[in-house]
């Protein structure tokens, strides 16, 4: 198996997954992706849109969703650089309902986070030059969008740059939890 481990994180259905890297002289192999797997692994979904984004340190992005019928799982990765990712609960009558998950993840130690339908999804650029890549499971809807404020403080994420942040216009405008369209209701 090219896993090491599919492991649920403080709310269960995030899942942050560890491939088995295959080093040598000229660097390592990893598969990132294997369907099989993911599915041993309770990550039942396939992949229909592969984004990439590039971001300066201190870059906020997010936190971002789509409402259904085009709600959105990611699986995500670092290509380049350090992040730190979240995934925010916004599924009503969810026990973890406002509450977030967080993890570094780096182009050094490769990893990645499947973040379900029903969360609201956001990461924060530690290093210049970072490659972030998304695979979904719904291909972006601009009518679908929505977003949630990224410094929100009754979300509380600790973003490490606060002060520097950068963020874009459209982010800078996203409401908080609240006052946040959803309709996503626990379990999905």
């Amino acid at each position: 198996m090219p896993f090491r481990g599919f492991t649920r994180l403080g709310i269960p259905d995030v899942v942050l997954v560890e491939p088995v890297v295959f080093p040598d002289h000229r660097g390592f192999f990893a598969e990132l992706y294997k369907r099989t797997d993911f599915l041993a692994g309770g990550v039942a979904y396939d992949f229909v849109q592969v984004s990439l984004s590039r971001s300066k340190r201190g870059v906020v992005r997010g936190l971002h969703y789509q409402l259904k019928p085009m709600e959105q799982g990611k699986l995500v990765t670092v290509i380049r650089g350090r992040v730190v990712d979240v995934a925010l609960d916004i599924r009503k009558g969810s026990p973890w309902f406002g509450k977030y998950v967080m993890v570094e993840l780096s182009a050094e130690e490769p990893r990645l986070l499947w973040i379900p339908p029903g969360f609201a999804h956001g990461f924060q650029a530690l290093e210049d030059d970072t490659l972030f890549l998304y695979l979904q499971t719904k291909e972006y809807s601009p009518q679908h969008e929505r977003c949630i404020a990224w410094n929100d403080p009754e979300v509380g994420i600790p973003w490490p740059i606060r002060e520097n942040a950068i963020v874009s216009e459209k982010d800078s405008r996203c409401p908080s939890l609240k006052q946040a369209e959803t309709n996503f209701e626990y379990p999905i």
